[in-house]
C-alpha cells in the first residue's frame, strides 16, 4: 500500500492532551490542503504519526508539505512486519532508485516487539536490496551512500521510503487564534507567513489579487481576506488578539505612530533586505 507519512515536531513536546488537540486541528488542516486541490484523502494516526492514503500520491505530497505543524512528509510503501514480506516489498522499492554502480544503505528501525533486533532488520533488508541489484554492481556505503532507504517497523507494520520532504513546521493553524495582517506589501506576506507558523489564523487586510495575497492562499486555501480599511474597526469586527505588520527598523517612526487596541507583532524587524527577499522566495516556491 503507498501512503504518505507526515511528521510533526514542535507539538510532539506538548502536553497529552494538548498535543491531542492540536492533532485533531492539524488532521483537519491536511484535509483542507487536500480538498483545496481537489483530492480525496483517508487520514489515520500511529504513535506520533500521521498517514495519509490520497489517489494522487506526488499532488497530495506537494500540498501537505505547505501545512503548518508538518515538520516533513515522505512517501511510503507500508507491508506487514514479516521479514519475508518486508524483504520482498523493499527489494521491488529498490529497483527504480538505484543506477549502476552506485553506493547504498538501509537505515532500519523498529518500535515494540519483534523477533529481530534493528541490526539484525538493517542487514537482511540490506541483503536483499544488494541482491536484487546485483547486476548493476552496485556496493554498500554505511558512511557516505549515494542512495538511502529508511525502514521503520512499528508494531505490526513496516515503512518504506526514500526521501523526507521538509515542511515549515512550527504549530498547526487555528490553534492560537486570530490575528489581523496588513497587506500592503509583498513582504508583508513574509511577516503574516511567520505568524501563522506560530499558529495563529490571518486575516489579510488588503485586495484580493494583491501579490501578497496570493502568497499566502498557497498556505492556507481558507485565507479570510477584506478589503484595505480601517485596521482598529477589523480587529475588533473579528476579535482578533494582535496585529501583525511587516515592518522594519528602518520605519521606526511608523511603528512609533501606530495605535493598535491590541498587541503589535513586527516580525521583520531583526531582518535585513536580503534575508526578507531570500525568506519571500522560499515561500513563493
Amino acid at each position: 500500500m503507498d501512503l504518505i507519512l507526515v511528521r510533526y515536531a514542535e507539538m510532539g513536546l506538548k502536553s497529552r492532551a494538548v498535543r491531542k488537540r492540536f492533532e485533531s486541528i492539524l488532521i483537519d488542516n491536511l484535509m483542507s490542503a487536500l480538498a483545496a486541490e481537489g483530492l480525496e484523502g483517508l487520514v489515520t494516526t500511529e504513535q506520533g504519526r500521521i498517514f495519509v492514503e490520497a489517489g494522487d500520491r506526488a499532488k497530495a505530497a506537494r500540498a501537505l508539505a505547505r501545512v503548518f505543524g508538518v515538520a516533513s512528509i515522505s512517501p511510503v510503501r507500508c507491508c506487514s512486519n514479516d521479514m519475508a514480506e518486508m524483504k520482498a516489498v523493499i527489494a521491488e522499492f529498490s529497483l527504480p532508485l538505484l543506477s549502476r554502480e552506485q553506493s547504498f544503505a538501509v537505515r532500519a528501525r523498529r518500535a515494540g516487539k519483534h523477533p529481530y533486533t534493528s541490526v539484525d532488520l538493517g542487514r537482511e533488508l540490506g541483503s536483499a536490496v544488494f541482491l536484487a541489484n546485483e547486476p548493476k554492481g552496485i556496493r554498500v556505503d554505511l558512511t557516505d551512500p549515494d542512495v538511502e532507504i529508511f525502514v521503520e517497523v512499528r508494531e505490526r507494520k513496516a515503512y518504506i521510503f526514500s526521501s523526507y520532504v521538509p515542511g515549515p513546521g512550527g504549530l498547526p493553524l487555528g490553534s492560537q487564534g486570530k490575528v489581523v495582517a496588513l497587506l500592503e506589501r509583498e513582504r508583508d506576506a513574509v511577516a503574516a507567513w511567520l505568524i501563522m507558523k506560530r499558529g495563529c489564523r490571518v486575516i489579510g487586510l488588503g485586495d484580493e489579487g494583491s501579490p501578497a495575497v496570493r502568497t499566502l492562499r498557497a498556505w492556507d486555501p481558507d485565507l479570510k481576506v477584506i478589503p484595505a480599511g480601517e485596521m482598529t474597526e477589523a480587529i475588533r469586527k473579528h476579535r482578533a488578539l494582535g496585529a501583525v505588520f511587516g515592518l522594519v527598523l528602518e520605519e521606526f517612526d511608523r511603528i512609533k505612530a501606530l495605535d493598535v487596541p491590541v498587541s503589535a507583532f513586527f516580525p521583520l524587524v531583526g531582518m535585513d533586505q536580503k534575508e526578507i527577499e531570500e525568506r519571500l522566495e522560499r515561500i513563493r516556491a
